[in-house]
């Protein structure tokens, strides 16, 4: 009979510990990292979750209620509700993860240049993407996504282009604050050439405020999108995405048949929850102040 090797039982107390130690520090990214562990499990195995396929139409069992053979019923195809959900967080972690990450490619190199040269060229660039947040997100995405063709490639480039300025914003003000500091007027004084000082000193200084928002700014990825695709921009059915079954399903509510949305509107409703319990629960942990508010 073998065992475990003390070096792999005390390194296995040492992550328990540190997660009990994140889970009293701050129970609110706890229960977001629950939520969001959930999905993710659904969007990564959703194939041993679902009992059929997601896009497989019964034409003999149209708009039926949930049972113990559909779960949470069949829409107006005779699909699935339940299989379609399950499915559809794909498209929830693969519409936001790519959007904040091309956010965050943008958004945080002209934040640290527009911060650390100032003058003309900040004024113009910060007054290039305050144009981007002049008019509301939704209406532009739908004028950009209308106009460019409504893929899931389009949504997420769309998205990613608009919450840049969020992290242009958040790195820039760092960086205006540490540009004078006794760090980089050395490394200037050392010869470092400006590359060097943007991305090796004030970077690693000034990204902890744009990391805490990725999480919040994942959720306004998830919720806009699901929102185009409600108004018919975006990805359209018979692809199981949140939005557009609760737009297929809000047809069906005067008439009683009430799953059709109900069922994907809570599964949007939860991730969005979650990414946003997560994100504040971030902020608290990195910013102390915070915690002694609340």
């Amino acid at each position: 009979m073998t065992g475990r090797s003390p070096s792999n039982l005390w390194t296995m107390a040492r992550l328990g510990n540190r997660i009990r130690g994140i889970s009293r520090l701050s129970p609110t990214a706890t229960a977001g990292v629950i939520i969001i562990l959930l999905f993710g499990v659904l969007a990564l195995f959703s194939d041993m979750f679902m009992p059929h396929d997601p896009v497989s139409s019964f034409t003999d069992r149209i708009l039926q209620p949930p049972s113990a053979q559909h779960w949470f019923g069949t829409d107006g195809n005779g699909m699935d509700v339940f299989s379609r959900v399950i499915y559809g967080a794909k498209f929830g972690f693969g519409i936001a993860i790519p959007a904040v990450i091309i956010a965050v490619l943008i958004g945080v190199p002209v934040g640290l240049i527009a911060g650390y040269r100032g003058g003309l060229l900040d004024e113009v660039l910060m007054r290039i993407f305050d144009g981007l947040r002049v008019f509301p997100s939704i209406i532009l995405a739908l004028a950009v996504v209308a106009a460019t063709g409504q893929s899931l490639l389009n949504v997420v480039l769309v998205l990613g282009f608009l919450d840049s300025p969020v992290f242009a914003r958040l790195v820039r003000s760092e960086v205006l604050a540490l540009r004078s500091s006794i760090f980089v007027e050395s490394a200037i004084a050392a010869g470092n050439p400006t590359w060097r000082i943007l991305f090796l000193h004030l970077l690693p200084n000034s990204i902890q405020g744009a990391m805490a928002q990725t999480a919040v700014r994942a959720a306004w990825a998830v919720r806009i999108s699901a929102t185009l695709a409600f108004l018919g921009v975006g990805i359209q059915a018979p692809t199981p995405e949140w939005g557009a079954m609760i737009r297929q399903g809000a047809e069906f509510m005067v008439s009683g048949q009430w799953w059709v949305a109900i069922f994907p509107g809570i599964a949007l409703i939860l991730l969005v929850f979650g990414l946003n319990l997560f994100g504040d629960g971030i902020q608290d942990i990195l910013d102390p102040r915070r915690r002694v508010s609340k």
